[in-house]
């Protein structure tokens, strides 16, 4: 590893959780070049939703090369992504009663956020954007401007302007919160917008992660929700859904706030869309907002790769049945079960479970002892990693076609590594 250390920049950091040389992988484990396995609940930060080297992907991309597809094509017509397109469309969209366009721009999820945003601003005319506590939307500058975290917004270098946070509605509130959570919340941020004195403008857009998968797995309310929507429309403003994590099959429905009578204007996505591990980032707008987009007003050189639209079709073929959100459904209780049995065998009203389908998070209520035990489960053959306020919940996102085999001996060597962790705390 000293070439990497010599020579790459300090700035890594997801290898300094897992040291060591991965060399192979294929759906749900990892192999280093020493020829030992892992099994991973980690699963690229969830853009792996669909497993390494997922087989069906593999030869469609593969074919695809062997042709000369078109690999680059900035946002010319190709065949690739008209394949996409359809299938998205006919697969997701059109299921949903939704009409939304579909945007490509840069390859991120912070390059998705980055262009909501200023979309909202263009169409509203309005400035300010309201976002959540504990919320994260990204790096670059406008979506860090939404993101909470203090570590990441401390690194910008400038300010970090035209955002308001409120607090998050979880529908179970995170342990030690005394943010005011819930619909009262909304209820007194209305008062606040409909009293001419207090100093509030019409916001150009509320940004919500109905699941915040990095600021900790807190899981919004359906009634919350609800009620920032209504209060969007009310003042005039954009509802953007960031399901960039949580989407894409990972809750056991395609968007994470499926079935909730929700109606967004824009939905960020990225992550699991490409399925294979390659760039994709892609927007769904609905066309009344669309429309105030000049040609070529935001652009970026990588708006869709060919690798990209190949298997992120092979991915919607996933949903063209319930099969594999069934599947999600049962593992995603199964994780669930197996984390409430350890806050009854170690940490009754200390630890707390929170999560949604294959999303799941044991919130230790310690960042110390969170990365013990990350670090613990490295050296069993597990890889996961921390998220929340000091790194102090473990998150689990295995791939959605994990077997049930890695997945039940994955949730063992965890219950190893969190006994190990207490009884040297």
């Amino acid at each position: 590893m000293k070439v990497f250390e010599q020579l790459e920049s300090d700035i890594r950091g997801y290898c300094r959780l897992y040291p060591t040389v991965f060399k192979s992988a294929s759906n749900a484990r990892q192999v280093d070049e020493a020829g030992k396995s892992y099994i991973d609940f980690f699963a690229g930060a969830g853009v792996l939703n669909f497993g390494h080297n997922n087989l069906l992907m593999k030869k469609a991309i593969i074919e695809f090369i062997e042709a000369d597809g078109v690999a680059h094509s900035l946002d010319t017509y190709t065949t690739a992504k008209r394949d996409f397109l359809e299938a998205f469309h006919k697969t997701i969209l059109q299921p949903r009663g939704m009409n939304h366009k579909m945007q490509f721009m840069g390859p991120t999820g912070t390059n998705a956020v980055e262009t909501a945003l200023k979309l909202a601003r263009k169409v509203t005319g309005r400035r300010t954007v309201v976002a959540f506590t504990h919320g994260f939307h990204g790096m670059t500058l406008g979506a860090l401007a939404a993101t909470t975290n203090s570590y990441f917004r401390n690194a910008a270098g400038v300010p970090l302007e035209h955002v308001r946070h409120e607090p998050f509605g979880c529908n179970k509130p995170c342990q030690g919160c005394t943010l005011g959570c819930g619909v009262g919340a909304v209820d007194r941020l209305r008062s606040l917008y409909a009293d001419s004195s207090s100093g509030l403008e019409p916001p150009a857009a509320f940004l919500v992660e109905p699941i915040q998968a990095e600021g900790g797995v807190n899981v919004a309310s359906k009634e919350w929700l609800l009620a920032i929507q209504t209060l969007a429309h009310d003042l005039g403003a954009l509802l953007i859904f960031d399901d960039i994590q949580a989407g894409c099959g990972r809750t056991g429905q395609y968007f994470s706030f499926d079935g909730m009578g929700l109606d967004p204007d824009i939905v960020t996505l990225a992550k699991g869309i490409g399925g294979f591990g390659t760039p994709l980032a892609m927007n769904l707008v609905k066309p009344e907002h669309d429309k105030h987009w000049s040609p070529g007003e935001h652009t970026g050189t990588f708006r869709g790769q060919g690798l990209s639209f190949v298997a992120g079709k092979v991915g919607l073929s996933y949903f063209d049945n319930d099969d594999l959100m069934n599947d999600v459904k049962r593992k995603g209780a199964q994780m669930q079960e197996h984390l409430e049995g350890l806050v009854e065998t170690f940490g009754s009203g200390r630890f707390q479970v929170r999560g949604k389908g294959m999303m799941q998070a044991l919130d230790l209520g310690d960042g110390a002892l969170a990365k013990q035990v990350a670090a613990n489960c490295f050296e069993r053959g597990l890889l996961l990693g921390a998220c929340g306020t000091g790194g102090k919940v473990i998150k689990m996102i295995p791939p959605l076609t994990i077997p049930d085999a890695d997945l039940s001996e994955g949730l063992s060597l965890f219950t190893a590594a969190l006994q190990d962790a207490l009884e040297a705390a």
